[in-house]
């Protein structure tokens, strides 16, 4: 047993399930009669499968409801790629995850609710598995900027790739600093996140060599032109929007809402970034009659 698998087995909680998938250890949790509708819930950077705690049970009594922690964050292991593995950190690798992980957990199709960049591998793992994905919900998804449209220069990837050691450990510095902050922004009352909460969060991200997991995510960054693809897509779906989500804006929501062919559109009053969070019972009203229609 190596070292993060005893940090797996030490923090883990009496739910947690792991299983191997595509050179990654997932993390995982399952509520439900093991029975369709199935749903998978991807949580957003810097977050984990806590982000769903609240909601995951209360959409569990008429699913069945899986969520895990994405690559580079939580309890789901953090290896090196090399050649001798499967590992791979690319928006691509994880969409292919999400579906080699529902091969493994027995699921043919399934709902996919998706949280800011979970929202961008969701609409992904649309594109290259449609006959996986019955149905897409989109917590304010990062589809025109941040993680869905950034990109590592090519020129400057080799360079990059062999200062690992060094600029993962700034990124660690520079993530520390400001992780906190970063985090109470994607709250519209910040007073919502609890000390506590915040605090069991930033150990769901700093757990093993998490600035190296991290650092190769990054590294695999690049430009997805979601927005070219958008009208590819035929899978029903819900794009849902915090009235005050200032991370993705309600802008960006509500024009997502719009390419996206056949969705529908909801605003959750009194929400940032994280309905699931802020506004629990709202969400799970929204995605359990978006569930019901698909029946």
């Amino acid at each position: 047993m190596d070292e993060f698998e005893k940090l797996q087995r030490r923090l883990a909680t009496p739910d947690s399930r792991f299983v191997d998938c595509n050179g990654f250890r997932v993390h995982y949790r399952q509520y439900g009669s093991g029975k369709a509708p199935f749903i998978m819930l991807l949580h957003g950077s810097f977050l984990s499968i806590r982000s769903w705690r609240e909601v995951m049970q209360p959409l569990a009594e008429g699913a069945t409801v899986v969520a895990f922690d994405r690559p580079a964050f939580g309890l789901t292991s953090r290896p090196v790629p090399t050649k001798r593995n499967e590992a791979r950190y690319s928006p691509e690798a994880q969409s292919d995850l999400v579906a080699a992980l529902m091969t493994k957990l027995g699921i043919d199709r399934a709902v996919l609710v998706g949280n800011s960049t979970g929202g961008t591998l969701a609409i992904l793992t649309a594109l290259r598995h449609p006959d996986r994905v019955q149905g897409l919900v989109l917590a304010g998804a990062m589809i025109y900027s941040g993680y869905a449209t950034s990109e590592v220069p090519a020129f400057m990837k080799p360079f990059m790739k062999a200062m690992s050691p060094i600029f993962s450990r700034m990124m660690k510095l520079v993530i520390t600093k400001l992780y906190d902050r970063n985090i109470r922004g994607f709250w519209h009352v910040r007073e919502r996140l609890s000390d506590e909460t915040l605090a069991a969060f930033r150990q769901d991200l700093m757990v093993g060599d998490w600035p190296r997991g991290f650092w190769e995510l990054f590294l695999e960054t690049h430009h997805l032109h979601l927005d070219r693809r958008l009208l590819s897509l035929s899978v029903p779906a819900l794009v849902v929007t915090g009235e005050h989500d200032l991370t993705v804006k309600v802008e960006e929501s509500l024009r997502l809402a719009r390419e996206l062919p056949g969705a529908e559109l909801r605003v959750i009053p009194d929400c940032g970034h994280l309905p699931q969070e802020e506004q629990p019972g709202a969400f799970v009203g929204l995605v359990d009659a978006f569930v019901r229609k698909l029946s």
